[in-house]
């Protein structure tokens, strides 16, 4: 009988120890969560607030755009040379097949024709000067 009220302490003496970790971890995550809930309000206030200035000022936001696009401006923003669709697709890892290839040409005439991208010769594309491509990027 000894033994067993013996294993039943320690066990009691780990149940113990485990649920003091959890508790740490969950002060730790909701300090986290705070924070993170915190930022989130910070950053939806001055979202509103720059959609709120560009309303009065008569301009429109930059249209965000869809994953596919915004990993094909990071390549374009990493590299300051011109690529052609193949190249795309190749560094994009989506292979280079002609439908993958043409797929990704589709995109990239896209952001031509948003002023995103340039083509300053037939299949190469650049990033245009003249649109921060940055902005678009990041304002998911």
């Amino acid at each position: 009988m000894r033994e067993l009220l013996e294993k039943i302490e320690t066990r009691q003496h780990l149940v113990r120890e485990t649920a003091e970790r959890l508790r740490d971890q969950i002060a730790r995550l909701t300090e986290q969560l705070g924070a993170a809930e915190e930022t989130l309000k910070r950053l939806e206030t001055t979202r509103e607030t720059i959609l709120e200035l560009a309303a009065e000022d008569g301009t429109s936001p930059p249209e965000r755009l869809p994953p596919g696009y915004r990993e094909i401006l990071a390549l374009f923003e990493q590299t300051a040379e011109g690529l052609r669709a193949k190249e795309v697709s190749r560094a994009l890892g989506l292979g280079t097949e002609a439908r993958h290839t043409e797929n990704t040409r589709a995109k990239l005439k896209r952001l031509v024709t948003r002023d995103i991208l340039t083509e300053p010769e037939p299949g190469l594309f650049t990033l245009s000067k003249a649109t921060p491509a940055t902005s678009e990027t990041n304002s998911s």
